[in-house]
């Protein structure tokens, strides 16, 4: 990207503009969760089909992820996210309008393609974003994400409470999320290409760098994974816990992530990123310790809690971590999602493979030892400590142009 000085004000109002885009993209993600059994009753899916579907998800955002720094390149990253982020908040009302599972795959992978997509270039603002303050602010931004999907999963309840058809409330939703998608857009850094800069490939593989991030990543998603899709199952079916009581759990493990994603910047500022890790990694690691002896739910719960405080930043790093590897951010960004989403789309179904041959203890035994692996390879993640550019004082800066 072109070298180019903002003021302060610019950069803090650029920040608070990416905030709002990830909020806007995890409300999406929020309001389509609530609403899947609507969407398997309307498509007259059975649980099989219906998680081939979802599988498509994620097979969309692999193959689209590599494209968002072509695109990016192209236009410019404010353009592309403004584009792209409409595309992913309109493309919320597609799987409410498929009558069967070939249309909801096909409706399926242009989401989770909308999604990837949209997803790569907001976290490669967010870094650059970061380099320019010269201060952590990945994980408040995820934090961001999670607040507006539990926003967005709160309006689906509401929804789904009311009786009111999916297809009615995604149209609301996209309508709104769309209106404040564009909106935000409009104070994010526009990053251009310098003129000799060589337009990066439609498709490549990640750098190494990117792969041994992934992992680290890896370990992490397939925690949250296996703690989303399966907290409240081990209560209810290993420890005989109600309904309610189990739910409860489910939820408490996302507003844990979410407080912790919030306050986390403060602590990689003043431990960096591979002391954070590695005492999240610690946190898992004892919170799994917890499930698997728990012989009451409260102890259950209690780590589920843990490993949701333990895991909460680890992404959001591994992402700073990608943008600051190489010469093209948004290529390494493309490659550590690539592999995150990956663990996410196989971590519930390798766990219920595990239960389903000995038991969930065992599975969450395994997700464990995952959780050890952040301790022993969070190094990887060095180049989030690097020092970061400051400001240029003000009395330098250029404006940056506005929309």
């Amino acid at each position: 990207m072109s070298e180019v000085q903002y003021e302060q004000g610019q950069v803090r109002r650029a920040r608070y503009a990416v905030a709002a885009v990830f909020a806007v993209h995890g409300a999406v993600t929020g309001s389509f969760a609530t609403r899947v059994p609507w969407i398997q009753d309307h498509a007259s899916l059975s649980a099989g089909q219906l998680g081939l579907a979802l599988a498509f998800t994620a097979f969309g955002a692999s193959c689209s992820m590599p494209l968002a720094a072509r695109i990016s390149h192209r236009f410019g990253s404010r353009t592309a996210l403004r584009g792209l982020i409409t595309l992913w908040t309109l493309s919320l009302v597609l799987p409410s309008l498929a009558p069967n599972l070939y249309t909801l795959c096909l409706a399926m992978f242009v989401y989770g393609a909308s999604a990837g997509m949209a997803d790569v270039v907001m976290n490669a603002l967010g870094v650059e974003i970061e380099n320019l303050l010269g201060k952590s602010i990945m994980s408040s931004l995820h934090g961001m994400w999670s607040a507006g999907a539990l926003v967005g999963s709160a309006g689906g309840t509401l929804a789904a409470h009311l009786g009111a058809d999916a297809r009615l409330h995604f149209a609301l939703a996209a309508a709104t999320l769309t209106f404040l998608g564009i909106l935000a857009c409009s104070w994010v850094l526009d990053l251009q290409p310098a003129e000799d800069e060589e337009p990066p490939p439609r498709f490549a593989l990640p750098p190494k760098s990117a792969l041994l991030i992934g992992a680290v990543g890896f370990c992490a998603v397939f925690a949250e994974g296996a703690s989303l899709d399966w907290s409240a199952v081990y209560l209810r079916d290993q420890l005989d816990s109600s309904a309610g009581l189990a739910a409860a759990c489910t939820t408490g493990f996302m507003l844990t992530m979410a407080v912790a994603r919030l306050a986390g910047d403060a602590v990689v500022n003043r431990f960096g990123s591979v002391g954070t890790v590695r005492a999240g990694g610690v946190l898992a690691a004892a919170g799994g310790l917890l499930i698997v002896v728990a012989g009451h739910p409260a102890v259950a719960m209690g780590g589920f809690a843990l490993m949701g405080l333990g895991i909460a930043v680890v992404v959001p790093l591994c992402f700073a971590a990608a943008g600051r590897s190489g010469p093209n951010p948004s290529q390494a960004i493309a490659g550590v999602a690539t592999i995150t989403y990956t663990s996410g789309l196989i971590a519930p179904s390798l766990l219920g493979g595990v239960a389903q041959a000995t038991s969930l203890v065992v599975s969450f035994g395994l997700v464990t030892v995952l959780a050890c692996g952040l301790v022993a390879f969070a190094g990887v993640l060095r180049a989030g400590d690097r020092d970061r550019p400051k400001l240029s004082p003000p009395a330098a800066a250029v404006p940056d142009r506005q929309p």
